[in-house]
């Protein structure tokens, strides 16, 4: 189960990286749901990265998106990257 949910977050990140490659805009919505995939296999580092490239790309969080962030920092025990 975890190796599957960590194939879907490498998915994940592949079509955010593939949407980059193409010069196309980052959905909020996307990245949420890729923040959220990512939590879900403990990839705290990878939400903390998504969140760090939506702000990059001028596109404005949702509140679900820091929340989901700040879920998969607490789950990897990193307070302080939830704190950021």
């Amino acid at each position: 189960q975890e190796l599957g949910k960590a194939r879907e977050c490498k998915a994940s990140l592949a079509v955010l990286q593939c949407l980059q490659q193409r010069n196309l805009e980052m959905s909020v919505y996307l990245a949420s749901a890729s923040i959220t995939i990512c939590r879900r296999a403990s990839a705290w580092n990878q939400a903390v990265h998504i969140l760090r490239e939506l702000a990059d790309s001028r596109v404005e969080p949702v509140t679900s998106t820091y929340n989901a962030t700040v879920s998969a920092c607490a789950k990897g025990a990193q307070w302080v990257q939830a704190l950021q």
